[in-house]
């Protein structure tokens, strides 16, 4: 187990809840399996890629279950563990330039 979340408990939880929402409304279940599978279907990317880019949203989204199962894509991809941490500083980065940029709106703001 991590030192911060047992994410295999945390993994095996979604699953189960994910399976109950199927069960109470099917259809947008149906929806998302639908919309997951079809933006898997690159032409461009390796899967690889395509789940370095998927941390680093889900990091920005704050998506934990999002980061469960994109890191373990990626590492079934053949990411390292150091690809995986530069994806997560990509993923610092713009959410401190957000916050930069927000903070010029506040003075901008300020200065009415």
């Amino acid at each position: 187990m991590s030192a911060i979340k047992d994410w295999k408990g945390y993994s095996e939880a979604l699953r189960d809840r994910g399976k109950e929402l199927g069960q109470l409304h099917p259809e947008i279940v149906k929806g998302f399996v639908a919309l997951n599978n079809g933006a898997a279907k690159t032409q461009h990317l390796d899967a690889k890629t395509r789940e370095l880019i998927s941390i680093a949203v889900a990091i920005t989204t704050k998506c934990e279950g999002c980061m469960d199962a994109h890191v373990r894509k990626a590492l079934a991809a053949g990411a390292s563990k150091a690809e995986i941490a530069e994806a997560a500083g990509v993923a610092i980065a713009l959410n401190a330039g957000a916050a930069f940029t927000y903070a010029l709106h506040v003075l901008d703001r300020a200065g009415e």
